[in-house]
């Protein structure tokens, strides 16, 4: 089967995911991309470029494979003569309805509106993890109900019927090439891997350390992810505060040295206040990384329940407590593997259950 893959927003984890599908997938996938910049221009614009591109190109698929950031309504409506017969599957990395606001940030609802409407000229809805699908279907009648009439309240469950949970797929099996010979050793380091944004809530986190530092508890510290134009004041302070603590302090500048701070690394930490899916996560688990996340988005799912207890925190204050048992339990935390938690979403599995997902899309009836 031949899937074109409609991506106008192709940057940090959407082009690792879509890179990832078109390395294993069984399927003939022909990737039409734009650079992942200007993400409003790209939920307005992106479907009349890719149009343009479809048609160049003579793609001739047998499925569209869009995602999030696309506006497929345009997109169709640009190459009617061409797909009116395409299935479409529409794969949603995250949405515009439920990513929070910065603080004072006013929420444009149109772009939630994109997605609605993007959905209802899809075949199949795929979420990246079930709290993305009951968070979106949550929220989605108050989008509708902001408007003043006909407000196709009847649609949720039509677009409810056609979602499903499709977790990421992820290139972990790679990391194993960057896996020390010696074993991890010296005082516990805590390892931050997200993106340096307000939604990671890296003042929470920042709060926790200060707070073992104030303890006199033995730590290190490795600062990773993902920041723009500027280092956010926050981490500034933290790295005089912290000093010596910071072994390392920003972006890895190649995915191998990231690899390698993840297996150096003993535990791995969230705050966040917003997650879709957590990709970095998985990564720090698989490297065996021991989890301290929050108890609520997309965390306890990675979590078997028996551990859920020990890893998953309510507040603040348990956040704190469990990260004091860390420091002074170091081998306990190096003790405990959770490899195989997250190695269920390498793309070696992953693959063939997207390769299966389509075909299932992929039938000659059309169901909207």
């Amino acid at each position: 089967m031949r899937i074109a893959l409609l991506s106008p927003y192709d940057t940090g984890s959407h082009q690792a995911w879509l890179a990832g599908y078109v390395r294993h997938s069984a399927h003939e996938i022909a990737p039409l991309t734009l650079q992942g910049q200007f993400w409003k221009w790209r939920m307005h614009g992106g479907g009349v470029t890719l149009a343009r591109h479809y048609r160049e190109q003579a793609v001739a698929a047998d499925l569209l494979l869009a995602t999030d950031m696309l506006d497929l309504t345009t997109f169709l409506a640009l190459t009617r003569d061409l797909t009116h017969a395409t299935p479409v599957a529409l794969y949603m990395h995250e949405n515009q309805l439920t990513y929070p606001m910065r603080p004072g940030e006013a929420r444009d609802l149109h772009y939630g509106f994109i997605n609605y409407a993007t959905m209802l000229c899809a075949d199949a809805i795929l979420f990246n993890s079930a709290y993305h699908l009951s968070s979106w279907f949550e929220e989605l009648p108050r989008l509708l109900k902001h408007f003043p009439d006909y407000n196709e309240l009847n649609t949720i469950p039509l677009l409810r019927e056609r979602s499903r949970v499709l977790p990421l797929g992820l290139d972990l099996a790679p990391l194993d090439a960057h896996r020390p010979a010696e074993p991890r050793s010296g005082p516990l380091l805590i390892l931050w891997n997200h993106r340096w944004e307000y939604d990671k809530h890296p003042a929470l986190f920042f709060q926790a350390l200060y707070a073992l530092q104030e303890r006199g508890l033995d730590f290190r510290v490795a600062l990773l992810g993902e920041h723009f134009v500027r280092t956010p004041p926050k981490f500034d302070v933290a790295r005089e505060r912290l000093g010596e603590r910071i072994v390392q302090f920003g972006y890895a500048d190649s995915r191998a040295a990231y690899a390698r701070w993840l297996w150096r690394a003993d535990l791995v930490v969230s705050t966040a206040i917003h997650e879709f899916f957590g990709a970095a996560v998985v990564e720090a688990l698989y490297c065996g990384c021991y989890p301290l996340l929050p108890n609520r988005l997309t965390y306890p799912q990675f979590i078997p329940a028996g551990d859920r207890a020990a890893c998953l925190y309510d507040t603040d204050e348990g956040l704190i407590e469990r990260l004091a048992w860390a420091a002074t339990h170091v081998d306990a935390v190096r003790a405990r593997s959770w490899r195989n938690v997250a190695a269920a979403y390498d793309w070696g599995h992953m693959a063939p259950l997207y390769d299966e997902t389509l075909d299932q899309v992929a039938v000659p009836s059309r169901t909207r």
